[in-house]
């Protein structure tokens, strides 16, 4: 039984995780404007709209990677609480390995790479973990 709540809490992470990614990804455009003719809906219309893309287009990316890892690990915290940091990491790994595939098919400038595999998956999953573990203080003394 033990297992099999450590592994609902990993789909559920991925699944919430998911949910957080692509809601970022579909609003990016509408709060940073991709270049005027640019086509950022395929990885061809990517490549070819690279020299004009500008640092802030990679901020919604980003936050889509770390912000779905951290929410999808968060919820897999919670869910398996007593199974450590496992449930959570996996999910972290999950998203690792969906952002090492994007970044190969994708194209993207080295910086952001960097910057996204290293600071956005393990990272995000691991403070997802202590925030999803984190027991609620009641200063109160009430129930």
């Amino acid at each position: 039984m033990h297992f099999l709540k450590a592994l609902l809490a990993v789909v559920a992470g991925i699944i919430v995780g998911s949910v957080v990614n692509m809601g970022l990804i579909t609003i990016s455009g509408h709060v940073i404007a991709p270049p005027v003719g640019a086509d950022m809906t395929t990885a061809e219309g990517i490549k070819q709209a690279l020299p004009l893309l500008e640092p802030k287009h990679f901020l919604f990316p980003f936050l889509a990677h770390a912000l779905g890892t951290l929410a999808g690990a968060s919820v897999a915290a919670k869910i398996a609480s007593r199974s450590g940091w496992i449930p959570p990491m996996t999910v972290g790994a999950f998203f690792f390995i969906g952002g090492v595939l994007a970044a190969r098919m994708i194209p993207a400038p080295t910086w952001f790479i960097a910057l996204d595999l290293l600071l956005a998956y393990f990272p995000m999953a691991w403070i997802g973990y202590r925030l999803g573990t984190q027991r609620r203080s009641n200063p109160t003394g009430v129930a």
